[in-house]
């Protein structure tokens, strides 16, 4: 009846490796994919797969709604992701020959040649061995302290007739690839690889490799009692690093010696040791600078639109007038943080109040928080310092607006705050107005550009009154909240999802029409996967958009036969989360920033939120439509549990993602015309 959690993401992330072979797009866009997967596969292995190694160290044996106990699971992942990797290895060939076709060289130690040799000799002694520091292991030198996801270089060598391990970190202060001119580069740890010998003069070198362990980076400070919970935070991230060894990456084909003492050095099973073709970490291309002539070999990055009503001066008229939908990266986000910059000037506005999970490094909407705390308004963030790997940015955001005299706030105790609401209250007329923003993606100005996300700026009163209600109840104290339109987690959101679930399979079961469509990132709560098997088993007609983990078992007879479950992965990643109930004609259609996750419903404050406007509601309809008959980016769930890729055959395509690109915008009604042509 379910799909298990952690093979279902693997799917996903197999999905995302799949598009390093899409031949339509550039050969730079195609890497950029292949080393998401790594990316990707690192965060898995540092926060779900030490979970289950945690679990088995503890000696947890309870079988998860799939059946499967955490060292069956533990056991799968690791054979799934071996066979992945043989997947990547095989792509990796296949992308760095089209580099080489395409006139960018990337030249391994194997290939060096005389020439080459002599400059990359130069460049060594001058640029890089200064900066290296070998670390020899015997009785008196132990096995030093390995960071998580650095890279080294094994070195076996024979010292007085005995075989001997060192070990060179490849420094992180250089860059890894390294222009040698002529469009052609080399990489900084085959460099080293290649003149080791002069770290270890006088020894026998008999064997190198390249290495890199991924650690559990997970941490729990939510059960700590303290006053101090930023200092807390702070001390857990400097031992992240440290944690117990999880993963160990190594160059293909090791050296017998060098790969079991890693392994026995680092407490490892065989299965836990992957053979990497290629760059041991593909993240290396996130930092690639193009060279200019070669610009043509990775897509141009997407200009969002900018509406009619973003060019007025005053966007409290704006909001004032009509609500306002904005669609990311497809529409700015420039609105959003102008919304907040001007808040923070107007002398009419007396108080912002904002919530803030993951911010970008150098974030405008932070500063212009300082600046209205400055000016003398009344300012309060919630900071979320448990965004897992974005502690340390939220950290110094923290001290910086407490600094300034930003009232900052740390959440609620055993729950991470996780919605997206701003409020701004401004002085109108003998009157005050309030003014509010929702959205279903956070406030980074960098994410907005990458991931597609929804947000409305209402003054709606309802609104307005409940978004006091809602900081109220996180700055202070309550076990509940009241509100006329917002849906809060953990109070009341898995409550209101099981009745608009239940209302269609009731008018489903009284012979009326039920339909459901809901688009998210991730579908695993048991609760709401019985509650649609019920809907569905009911004849309540279910599409779901999930883009990542589905545990649910869609088609199966009698249980989901009336379910379909598809997953978009295209140019940017489908972060927006969309719920629609038909409702008998009359529709309803939220936002939100909750995933039908148990972690979302039960453990973290998210918000859910109606879209009462009826044109922006027909205008996100139409954008569910369109995802729906996407042909070209779609993967079809099995009941199998397998992922089929859509195939053309008489239709015409459909890419979702570049019909929302290339339409032009006058009004909401024009946009929705054209979306219906």
């Amino acid at each position: 009846m379910y799909f298990n959690r952690e093979l279902s993401w693997l799917k996903f992330n197999e999905r995302v490796l799949y598009e390093a072979l899409d031949e339509n797009l550039p050969i730079l866009d195609r890497i950029k994919f292949n080393a998401i997967f790594s990316s990707n596969l690192d965060e898995f292995f540092m926060v779900r797969v030490a979970s289950l190694k945690d679990q088995i160290n503890i000696g947890y044996n309870k079988a998860d709604p799939s059946g499967m106990t955490p060292e069956e699971q533990f056991e799968k992942v690791n054979h799934r992701v071996h066979e992945l990797i043989t997947i990547q290895n095989d792509i990796s060939k296949v992308l760095l020959k089209g580099l080489e076709d395409n006139g960018l060289h990337l030249i391994r130690k194997e290939d060096y040649k005389k020439k080459t040799h002599v400059k990359l000799r130069q460049l060594f002694n001058t640029t890089i061995f200064p900066v290296l520091t070998p670390m020899a292991v015997d009785f008196g030198r132990p096995f030093p302290l390995i960071s998580n996801k650095s890279l080294y270089i094994a070195v076996k060598l024979v010292v007085n007739d005995m075989i001997r391990l060192a070990l060179v970190e490849v420094p992180s202060v250089l860059p890894r690839l390294m222009p040698m001119g002529d469009n052609t580069y080399v990489l900084l740890e085959d460099v080293i690889e290649s003149f080791i010998s002069d770290l270890f003069v006088g020894y026998d070198i008999k064997a190198t490799c390249q290495f890199r362990i991924t650690r559990n980076g997970d941490f729990n400070v939510i059960k700590e009692e303290s006053d101090i919970l930023l200092h807390v935070i702070e001390e857990a991230i400097k031992l992240r690093k440290w944690g117990e060894a999880i993963r160990l990456e190594i160059s293909k084909d090791p050296d017998q010696w060098l790969m079991e003492t890693l392994i026995a050095s680092f407490h490892m099973e065989k299965s836990q040791v992957y053979e990497i073709t290629g760059p041991m970490d593909k993240t290396v291309w996130f930092k690639f600078e193009v060279p200019k002539n070669l610009r043509h070999l990775k897509k141009e990055s997407h200009s969002p639109r900018q509406l009619p009503f973003m060019h007025k001066k005053n966007i409290f008229k704006v909001i004032r007038e009509k609500d306002v939908f904005l669609h990311h990266p497809y529409e700015s986000f420039d609105f959003v943080v102008d919304f907040i910059k001007q808040a923070s000037k107007d002398p009419q506005v007396l108080a912002i109040k904002q919530t803030l999970y993951r911010v970008s490094g150098d974030s405008e909407i932070v500063k212009a928080l300082a600046d209205a705390a400055e000016k003398g308004k009344q300012v309060t963030v919630l900071l979320e310092l448990m965004a897992r790997f974005d502690e340390q940015n939220n950290i110094k955001w923290a001290k910086k607006l407490e600094q300034k005299g930003v009232h900052v706030i740390y959440g609620l105790y055993g729950l991470k705050t996780h919605s997206k609401i701003t409020l701004v209250v401004r002085r109108e007329k003998q009157r005050i107005r309030r003014y509010v923003h929702l959205g279903t993606g956070n406030y980074n100005d960098s994410t907005a550009k990458l991931y597609t996300d929804m947000g409305i700026l209402t003054c709606k009163e309802t609104f307005g009154a409940d978004a006091s209600a809602f900081f109220n109840v996180i700055s202070g104290f309550s076990n509940d909240i009241l509100t006329n339109e917002l849906i809060v987690a953990p109070y009341h959101l898995r409550r209101q999802f099981l009745q608009l679930i239940h209302r269609e399979q009731v008018n489903a079961e009284n012979g009326k029409k039920a339909e459901i469509i809901a688009k998210m990132n991730s579908l695993n709560d048991k609760e709401m996967v019985d509650a649609l098997y019920a809907a569905s088993g009911a004849g309540v007609k279910i599409k779901l958009i999930v883009r990542g983990i589905c545990t649910l078992v869609p088609g199966v007879k009698n249980q989901s036969e009336n379910i379909e479950v598809k997953s978009i992965v295209g140019e940017f990643l489908e972060h927006s989360r969309i719920y629609y109930f038909y409702n008998q004609g009359q529709s309803e259609l939220y936002l939100s920033s909750a995933d039908m996750m148990s972690r979302n419903l039960d453990r973290r404050v998210e918000l859910l939120f109606p879209v009462s406007d009826k044109i922006i509601a027909k205008r996100i309809v139409k954008i569910l439509g369109l995802y729906i008959k996407d042909n070209e980016k779609s993967w079809v769930l099995q009941s199998d549990g397998s992922y089929v890729k859509i195939k053309r055959e008489k239709d015409p395509p459909v890419k979702a993602q570049d019909v929302l690109k290339t339409l032009s915008y006058t009004d909401d009604e024009s946009f929705i015309k054209a979306l219906q042509n």
